[in-house]
């Protein structure tokens, strides 16, 4: 610990108009990309730019929980898709009839498509058994390697690289294929790829599926179930001043 932590703060401030619609546009414009991945290699740069990326993000105790395992290979992509398909099979029968129809017309091709995948995990003993922040509530090493995978989704979305979220596979066969021993917790298998279209809302509002619940009615003020009177009447930054785009735009 250091014995002059002040000497190690810096000005803080508010970002320029431009800086914070860009922000706001990666927010906004961020799509968990299923199927419109191109072929394009993602260079060494820009991989080690979008790791630094989640490698800042925050975690409990500053633990760093998260390891990211780059998968290129096409033999060992074909297999994750295998462990994939049988479980997604199993993930379609749990639905009724209806939505069995709906959910097998997503076309969930990422992990094929995509050049590079990722899977990202947390080792939970990586700060050993007790750490600054986990004391009470055990699961904020998996929320911290979250908040990891978010940062690089928005830098991935600034690059102009578009990443899926995989979270349909048992857990087992995935950490066979790729040698990860059973302490380790898998987060997330990540698809990424540069794409040229992106859906203009999210994809599974787009076909039906679910629709954006209205912000107002998620926030209560002071205790649950009060709604916010303020929050109707406050100033943001719409998406389309953000800069969202439409795919042919």
């Amino acid at each position: 610990m250091h014995d002059e932590p002040n000497d190690f703060l810096v000005r803080a401030g508010s970002f320029s108009v431009e800086e914070r619609q860009a922000v706001y546009r990666a927010i906004h414009t961020r799509r968990d990309v299923r199927d419109q991945f191109l072929p394009d290699p993602l260079s060494d740069d820009l991989v080690r730019r979008l790791l630094e990326a989640a490698h800042a993000a925050p975690s409990v105790g500053f633990m760093q929980p998260w390891n990211f395992l780059l998968v290129r290979d096409t033999v060992r992509r074909q297999r994750i898709w295998e462990a994939f398909d049988r479980a997604n099979r199993e993930a379609a029968a749990m639905f009724d009839e209806e939505r069995q129809t709906a959910y097998r017309s997503l076309k969930l091709e990422g992990i094929r498509k995509a050049p590079l995948g990722i899977c990202v995990t947390c080792d939970r003993d990586r700060a050993g058994p007790v750490v600054l922040g986990r004391t009470h509530n055990a699961r904020m090493d998996s929320y911290s390697t979250v908040c990891a995978i978010q940062n690089l989704w928005l830098a991935a979305r600034a690059e102009g690289v578009g990443l899926g979220w995989v979270s349909i596979f048992q857990e087992s066969e995935l950490k066979r294929i790729l040698d990860i021993p059973d302490e380790i917790e898998i987060v997330g298998y990540l698809c990424l790829g540069y794409v040229d279209t992106l859906y203009a809302a999210p994809e599974l509002e787009v076909k039906g599926w679910r629709s954006r619940l209205p912000l107002e009615d998620l926030v209560f003020d002071e205790s649950w179930g009060h709604r916010s009177v303020a929050l109707a009447a406050a100033d943001v930054i719409p998406a389309e001043a953000a800069g969202q785009e439409r795919p042919d735009s």
